[in-house]
């Protein structure tokens, strides 16, 4: 879409969209269901009565969409506000998440919940919903600096919910293949997955690893709500996209307009995200190396993290010049820092070393290492995964500062808590080829321990001995949980 309202959008056949749609060998993986929550045993009559009507209203939508891809949808709303889609959002809802500006919690609105729902659902048939402020806090980054998150209003995060539902019937037939960020059946292991195949199978000597500078707080308001407008042709679903967009941020009791980004916290963000990078990225790109590109190039792109593989040098050094002319134009822009392009692949090694060059560069991507490697048994190319050592050492500073927060708990609650840590770890990072930094995480964080039992007390002291039955007790051994991506895909394609 371009400055006057017309469309942007590149120009490709219906048939590749739809077949864009499904993931390749390379880009897609296997789906899982729709995550749900753990609704309590009293809401299991609630979950089954809601699930026939709901559901087939909506899957006659998603078929509309896939059949018709230029078709826009007048009628929405009514799925929003219809009951059964609020009380299964609110059900959904996480329950312990913070309180947003208005001070709701999920359980105290669950005290009165038909008639809250009731409430709500009249506001937002007759218009009269109106959204509230996000409430902004800070977390600390690895590099020092702050990340703005935002804490969403209860009510807001369910409306949120119940239009994402809606949307994603529609949004999720239009979304390319190689497109994993925040969409259901998605995760980041399969986006890793089809990274590592299309890095051995397909002819990649070049490597484009980019990121967005401030990307989530950039998206401009007038180009997304047209991006939206692409399908959604009801207009009280556009103007309550809008209010969640113009609900502004309170910061330390102030309030403070947002002309730009999308209100972190709520279930609302991450579709937006994804709406707007279709268009301006996803779109462009798939039409690119369908028309421009001579030589293979593979792409995959997690939120506003991506990464894009070229068989050329001079086209991976074209593609990058014109992307950065493509995101200035939608008010975006290229971190300089985190964006490279570099010499990557199955004969990276040879050429380096030829020309004196030395070992491939590295990149990362969802919290692992990429490494130009080759087998131990033939000698074969190969991708090596480590984990970050940033997210590693970040981990372990985490653990240590709650260890101490922790150090007169009784050992029993500080080891179900440790195991918690580094089974989520393992079951995270436990990747081929991963095995020494998994055992190095198990090994500092019993150590980690050990000194915090040391210094809770000056009389006792915690003999290696006894650690290592704590450690064997409590702390789950590191182990590979996740297949090769090869194995995993060659079972699912």
């Amino acid at each position: 879409m371009n400055e006057h309202g017309k469309s942007d959008r590149p120009v490709v056949p219906t048939k590749s969209l739809n077949n864009a749609g499904q993931p390749t060998v390379a880009e897609g993986m296997e789906g899982r269901g729709l995550a749900k929550g753990n609704p309590s045993q009293q809401n299991t009559e609630r979950t089954q009565s809601r699930g026939k009507n709901v559901h087939s209203e909506l899957e006659r939508v998603r078929q509309a969409a896939e059949c018709d891809k230029t078709i826009r949808f007048t009628s929405l709303m009514h799925h929003i506000y219809n009951l059964d889609t609020l009380r299964g959002a609110y059900f959904d809802l996480k329950r312990s998440a913070a309180p947003g500006v208005d001070g709701e919690t999920w359980r105290h609105y669950g005290q009165a919940l038909e008639e809250n729902l009731q409430d709500l659902s009249g506001r937002l048939k007759r218009g009269g919903y109106r959204a509230k402020p996000v409430r902004r806090t800070y977390i600390p980054k690895g590099d020092g600096r702050q990340r703005p998150l935002g804490v969403t209003a209860l009510e807001d995060k369910l409306v949120q919910r119940a239009t994402v539902e809606v949307l994603n019937q529609i949004d999720e037939t239009d979304f390319l293949g190689f497109s994993y960020g925040f969409r259901a059946g998605r995760s980041q292991h399969q986006c890793l997955d089809a990274l590592y195949t299309g890095l051995l199978t397909m002819k990649v000597n070049w490597v484009l690893d980019a990121d967005l500078r401030g990307f989530f707080d950039s998206i401009d308001h007038g180009w997304l709500v047209k991006f939206i407008e692409h399908r959604i042709a009801d207009k009280r679903v556009v103007r309550l996209c809008q209010k969640w967009l113009n609900a502004g941020v309170m910061e330390e009791g102030k309030w403070r307009c947002s002309e730009d980004g999308t209100p972190q916290g709520g279930s609302a963000s991450p579709l937006m995200a994804n709406i707007f990078l279709h268009y301006v990225f996803d779109l462009w790109i798939h039409h690119w190396r369908r028309t421009r590109a001579q030589g293979d190039v593979i792409v995959v792109r997690w939120a506003d993290d991506f990464v894009v593989g070229f068989q050329h040098r001079s086209e991976a050094e074209q593609c990058l010049a014109e992307l950065k002319e493509r995101f200035l134009k939608f008010k975006l822009e290229l971190h300089p820092e985190k964006t490279r392009l570099l010499e990557f692949g199955r004969y990276a090694i040879n050429n380096r070393k030829g020309r004196g060059q030395g070992k491939p560069e590295t990149f990362d991507f969802l919290g692992l290492t990429h490494i130009c490697g080759v087998k131990r048994s033939n000698g074969m190319y190969t991708v090596i995964r480590h984990t970050v050592k940033k997210r590693l050492r970040g981990k372990l500073k985490d653990v240590k500062a709650e260890l101490r927060n922790r150090m007169h708990d009784p050992v029993p609650e500080v080891g179900a808590w440790l195991r918690s840590v580094v089974g989520g770890h393992i079951r995270y990072y436990g990747v081929p080829t991963n095995g020494a930094a998994l055992h190095a995480f198990r090994f500092q964080v019993g150590r980690l321990w050990h000194w915090t039992l040391v210094r809770r007390s000056q009389k006792t002291s915690v003999t290696w001995e006894r650690m290592r039955r704590l450690i064997d007790q409590w702390l789950p051994p590191a182990h590979i949980c996740h297949p090769y991506p090869l194995r995993r895909m060659g079972v699912i394609t």
